[in-house]
Formats: structure tokens, sequence, C-alpha cells
């Protein structure tokens, strides 16, 4: 059940929870969202393997998911086509709000509540936990990861699954993300990633472990943007994924 004084509508976060230099630049692009050769192609190129990767590991149909740092909604919709009632959370009003009207137009609206919120600042309400929690592309763009991994492992019920994307820190992701990716080939907007923030696997299982999660898998996947095709990898050399359960 969720609390009386939730309202989806109202943004609500700390200031601790939310880089404002990051809320001004995904705003700024809210628009291009749903554009699949816009700033976020890479994401709509992407996604089938990301979903393949949840949908591989456990049973979406009739769950209630929990989509952080949702932006314009490409990984809610997914979820929601595949029969889950998705909370779609994102501090960045903008892209919240093109995500509701994609949404509308889809015919996924009824399937998919959208709230104006950092996972942390959810924790405040007394929301029922979630089957499925993913965090994707989002833990680069927050002041501290480890308070968004510990506030998804208590958003989720006992034996749920915690789906996670990052960055590995090496010389080789940065020359590969920021100068390759947003410097030579232009393939997403300059000042996408800072580097400082991007995160050795064994920090994320770290940061997992500590929030109670038990990590089951760590997997790399590459992109190739000339042929725009994305596969799984066995190292996690620039992105990857983690799978948690939460015992």
């Amino acid at each position: 059940m969720l609390a009386v004084n939730l309202d989806p509508e109202a943004s609500q976060h700390s200031a601790e929870d939310v880089d404002p230099r990051e809320l001004d630049k995904f705003n700024d692009r809210a628009r291009e969202w749903w554009n699949p050769n816009g700033p976020f192609q890479a994401l709509h190129d992407i996604n089938p393997i990301r979903i393949e990767f949840i949908t591989d590991r456990a049973d979406i149909a009739g769950t209630r998911a929990l989509d952080i740092g949702c932006g314009g909604g490409i990984v809610s919709e997914s979820l929601a086509r595949l029969g889950a009632r998705v909370w779609a959370v994102d501090p960045a009003a903008d892209s919240l709000a093109i995500a509701r009207a994609h949404a509308q137009g889809c015919g996924l609206f009824d399937r998919i509540t959208f709230v104006s919120r950092t996972a942390e600042s959810l924790l405040e309400d007394n929301v029922a936990p979630f089957d499925i929690s993913v965090g994707y592309e989002v833990l680069e763009h927050v002041p501290d990861y480890r308070r968004t991994v510990a506030a998804m492992a208590d958003l989720t019920r006992p034996g749920g699954h915690v789906f996670i994307t990052g960055i590995n820190r090496t010389l080789y992701s940065y020359a590969m993300m920021v100068l390759g990716g947003e410097y030579l080939l232009d393939l997403l907007p300059k000042g996408t990633h800072d580097y400082e923030k991007f995160m050795k696997p064994s920090e994320l299982a770290s940061a997992a472990r500590q929030a109670g999660l038990r990590t089951k898998e760590v997997r790399g996947f590459a992109y190739n943007p000339f042929t725009r095709q994305c596969r799984l990898t066995e190292q996690p050399r620039v992105n990857y994924f983690l799978h948690a359960q939460k015992p």
C-alpha cells in the first residue's frame, strides 16, 4: 500500500541525492529521449540486450518493477509491455513529462506510475517493496552510488532481483566512453560522463554486499556504434551489468 502522503506528481528529493548539474543536463535534452537517432541513440540500440539480461534471469509478467532514473521511459515501457506494473522514478521533471506523454501515446499509461523522486527519497514513503528493481545508466550520474544501491536494496522484497549497469573506471573506458563517444565520434553530448563517477565492478559488488544484496553475476557488454549492435562479453572492460538478489 502507498502512504496517503505520496504524490507521484510532486518532485521530492534531498540535495545530497541529486547533482543539479545532472538534472539540468537531462532536462535540457528531454525532448530527444525518443529520437532513435538523437543523443540517446545508444540507449535505444542497447535496450534489447538490457531487457534480455533481465528476462533471462527473472520472470517479468505480473511483477511490480521499479525503474530508477527512468529518463524518458525506455526501459519502463519495455517492462510494462512484458506484463510488469512499473514505477518509473526520476527527479528530472522534464524527462519524466516526456516519459509520461510517450506512455500515454503508446497505451501503456495505465501500467506505469510516474514518480518525480530519487530512490533515496522514495524510501521516506510507505511503498510496498518491488519484485524487480532496475538502475540502468544511472549510478554514474548520482552523487553517491552507494546510497542509491542501498535504497534500491531497501525497496526490493526478499527474494527480489536488482539489475544495475556500471562503467568500469579504467583508462580504456575513459578513452572509449569520453574521448571516443563524446568527442571523436560525437555519439553522446559532450559532458555526459564524469570519469571520476565510473565504478569498478568490485566496487559496485561491494556496495551491493553492504546493502544486503547477493551478487549473482557480473557481465560486460560491448556496443558497436557503427553497426549499432550490442553483445554480452565475459570481461567488463567498459560497460557491465550486475545482477543481485535480496536474500
